[in-house]
């Protein structure tokens, strides 16, 4: 049976040059899916987004900028206020473009949802069954 530990933040929402605006991350972690954070984003009971991330990147972006693709981490401090700063980058637009949203959230939230995550599943004792992995690639094909 998989367990599955939640929380619900206040995040602070940039996208489009935009000032920032208040919207709801509902983060998932599935002990089916060891290795994932499933992060949704919602405003006015509406859904904006849903991403799945790699639970280590997410913890080493709390410490230090990390990726390079569509999605990229970076600590964030103002005096007493510590955030992090999450960049998801999407679809490209018409003109070559892409779109673009940052994500505010409050690193101490972030840090104890992944203390509970590594509760359940510690760092390094995660596993994944090959097999059924590579029958599922290959039912799909």
């Amino acid at each position: 049976m998989n367990c599955i530990v939640h929380k619900t933040l206040v995040v602070q929402l940039q996208a489009g040059g935009t000032d920032r605006f208040p919207a709801l991350a509902h983060l998932s972690y599935d002990t089916g899916d060891p290795f994932a954070v499933t992060v949704v984003f919602s405003h006015d009971g509406r859904v904006l987004a849903r991403w799945t991330l790699d639970r280590e990147m997410l913890g080493d972006g709390l410490m230090r900028p990390v990726g390079i693709g569509d999605v990229r981490f970076r600590p964030v401090s103002t005096g007493p206020w510590e955030e992090l700063r999450m960049e998801f980058y999407g679809d490209a637009h018409p003109d070559g473009g892409r779109h673009h949203a940052v994500v505010f959230v409050w690193a101490p939230a972030v840090a104890a949802f992944l203390r509970e995550t590594r509760d359940v599943v510690p760092h390094g004792d995660e596993e994944c069954d090959v097999d059924d992995f590579l029958a599922e690639i290959l039912a799909g094909s």
